[in-house]
């Protein structure tokens, strides 16, 4: 799956100005992890993208389903270790 996405990326990735110049196609996709995200709809699949230490503890940057009212939207978010269980 992880040569899909990178596939998928160098076909249709955009540069960012920061980038400069096109992007290395030979460069590897972040280590994604699979996570649980246990809110107040219970444990919920999520997909870890980093870990980050702060002064209150460990977050992790996370790409998950929160409910909005009219349904489920994907979100990304920061937060503390506590609400995420290994995959």
């Amino acid at each position: 799956m992880a040569e899909r996405v990178a596939a998928s990326r160098s076909a249709d990735a955009i540069p960012s100005p920061a980038a400069g110049a096109d992007p290395d196609p030979a460069a590897s996709p972040p280590p994604l992890r699979h996570c649980w995200v246990s809110d107040r709809h219970g444990r919920l699949p999520g997909l870890l993208l980093e870990w980050r230490q702060r002064p209150d503890g460990w977050h992790g940057r996370v790409v998950h389903l929160v409910e909005d009212g009219q349904g489920w939207v994907l979100v990304e978010e920061w937060l503390p270790a506590a609400m995420l269980g290994a995959g």
